[in-house]
């Protein structure tokens, strides 16, 4: 089968690899239709994932069609479906309290593991979701979606909250997504005035503000002086998180969607004077991912305007070394890999 790897930071290229072959019991054989760019594949392409081993297939955001099922799984030949990329031990703290988004041992679909920058893959049949009433290419869309989704629903904030967004990248425009259809008042945030016109023009989020030394300000303007009642970061940036503190109004929420390397600091006082809580939120769920699925099928997620970008196996190369530089307009790119 043909393959995009990544031999190691700036070198990408269409390879020959052997085909997965016959599934294993409980496991599925599928098809690759289409695959998502994430900010995450960038970096691999970049050199910068800190965890990361070469050579690597990248590609977790999939959509597929089963081609061969594994003894006791019972999957038609030809059957659509997403693919959860997040494969977990199924016996460690986490997976037993129903929570395999963040296993011990988690091995993530082209990051721990080979993904599907490729024609096949194999994975097992608990990770396969039905794409009902889905296209194979919004298919692809689902777990990138997936991760705004389960940021909302940790924060547990109820309808009618008033919530900001920092950060209108991908990630951060799906948890603004799922905000809305929450119920929620929305506010996004973030650097640039280009990408907060674009989330109104785009997606109707006509609530932004520019980060700037006003931005304090301007937080207590949006809200009569009370702040928000969840903030979710989704900036990937230590002195955003840090700064977020502040915008959660008193018995709110912030919600870390990114993850950063470094130590975050924040005035205790001011945290305890809220009885605000902190949440980190990691990958998703079954439960985000139907939600997803749910939502796109009933016309809340306009899929067409996420998806700005397209490519296919064989240009991958050149397409994803360009867009890693070029990011005007670019929102979601997508490959298409299989007929």
């Amino acid at each position: 089968m043909k393959a995009v790897l990544c031999q190691k930071p700036g070198v990408l290229e269409v390879v020959e690899r052997p085909s997965p072959g016959t599934p294993e019991p409980g496991w599925v054989r599928l098809a690759v239709r289409h695959v998502g760019i994430c900010g995450t594949d960038y970096h691999i392409f970049e050199g910068k994932h800190p965890f990361l081993e070469y050579p690597r297939i990248m590609g977790h955001e999939i959509s597929a069609t089963v081609l061969e099922a594994g003894d006791g799984v019972a999957l038609a030949a030809g059957t659509p479906v997403i693919v959860n990329p997040y494969l977990s031990c199924g016996n460690c703290v986490a997976c037993r309290q129903g929570k395999p988004n963040c296993c011990t041992n988690i091995k993530v679909l082209g990051v721990h593991t080979d993904g599907a920058f490729c024609e096949e893959i194999t994975v097992p049949a608990g990770n396969l979701y039905a794409a009902k009433g889905l296209s194979v290419e919004a298919a692809a869309t689902v777990e990138f979606l997936a991760i705004g989704a389960h940021a909302v629903r940790r924060s547990m904030a109820p309808a009618g909250s008033r919530s900001l967004i920092i950060g209108a990248g991908p990630i951060g425009l799906g948890a603004a997504i799922f905000s809305r259809i929450a119920g929620h008042d929305v506010t996004l945030l973030d650097t640039s005035s280009e990408r907060l016109q674009m989330a109104s023009e785009r997606f109707g989020f006509t609530s932004g503000i520019v980060a700037n030394d006003g931005t304090a300000e301007a937080v207590k303007a949006k809200t009569d002086g009370e702040s928000f009642d969840a903030v979710f970061d989704a900036t990937g940036y230590g002195p955003s998180m840090e700064k977020a503190f502040r915008f959660v109004a008193h018995g709110g929420a912030l919600v870390l969607v990114s993850v950063v390397k470094d130590d975050i600091r924040f005035s205790d006082p001011e945290f305890h004077k809220r009885e605000m809580m902190v949440i980190g939120s990691r990958n998703a769920t079954r439960a985000d991912f139907e939600h997803v699925a749910d939502s796109i099928v009933k016309g809340l997620v306009p899929v067409d305007k996420l998806i700005t970008h397209r490519t296919t196996l064989a240009d991958a190369p050149r397409d994803l070394a360009r867009w890693a530089h070029e990011k005007t307009g670019l929102i979601k790119a997508v490959i298409k890999v299989g007929a």
